[in-house]
């Protein structure tokens, strides 16, 4: 059993399409539940078993009946993929709205802790599982225009690492994916700001998200063990290769 949030489009769309085909039943989790029924629609026609639970992972009794949702049926979860995540508005510090702000930290970082919270209490239970955290570079840089997505990343790699360290021993494998730069509608929005030099990046320098679905279905092998409690990163030929990706 798998659950993918932030399933809509990007990297979670290309996580569930492409973690569908693999024999798994994936929940698919978005506020965009008329987007989410589309496309689990579409695996499902295609012979995989996929199903759409509306959700604001920033609530957490929505996150929880998720969970409880995906579950109820075989009592277990093997894989949570936390991808859910915002970076609008892009601005600087003194710029930046405080509502707005707020409203970065509930989903990227609450909406983790949400989603860990009550999916290891499952995966401890039932002798472990895996959680994917979806990272970035930023959680470690300062990206000017960034603040939110900075700090919220830096405190999500903070859980990861904690969450290995009480959880390894009961199963829960826990890690980050730091994937880079990703060709989906948020880099669309990052180029619009021209605010870093991650705007000016050209469209070609950014990987294609199926490569980052691929890495997340590795991730939940026991191959990516020496990784546990870090973020892992597709940014360097080292992780690419261990992927299976095509060198850049």
């Amino acid at each position: 059993m798998i659950v993918v949030t932030g399933a809509s489009r990007g990297i979670g769309e290309a996580a569930a399409r492409y973690l569908a085909p693999l024999g798994a039943h994936v929940f698919l989790a978005a506020r965009s539940a008329a987007r989410i029924a589309e496309i689990a629609g579409e695996l499902n026609t295609r012979g995989g078993s996929a199903r759409a639970v509306a959700c604001d992972v920033s609530d957490p009794a929505q996150v929880e009946a998720l969970i409880a949702t995906a579950t109820e049926k075989i009592g277990r979860l093997d894989l949570l993929v936390n991808n859910a995540g915002l970076i609008d508005p892009i601005a600087r510090l003194a710029d930046s709205d405080p509502s707005a702000w707020g409203r970065v930290v509930d989903v990227n970082f609450k909406g983790v802790y949400h989603g860990m919270r009550f999916a290891i209490p499952v995966m401890a239970g039932r002798g472990g599982g895996t959680i994917v955290n979806i990272s970035s570079g930023a959680a470690t840089s300062a990206l000017e225009g960034w603040s939110h997505y900075c700090a919220t990343k830096a405190a999500v790699l903070s859980l990861t690492r904690v969450a290995d360290r009480e959880y390894r021993s009961q199963g829960v494998r826990v890690i980050g994916l730091s994937p880079g730069t990703v060709a989906t509608r948020m880099q669309e929005k990052i180029r619009d700001s021209g605010i870093n030099p991650v705007s000016r990046l050209d469209w070609s320098a950014h990987i294609p998200a199926e490569w980052v679905a691929k890495a997340i279905a590795w991730l939940a092998t026991e191959a990516a063990d020496p990784h546990l409690g870090t973020d892992f990163s597709l940014k360097t030929e080292e992780g690419r290769r261990a992927v299976g990706l095509p060198e850049i």
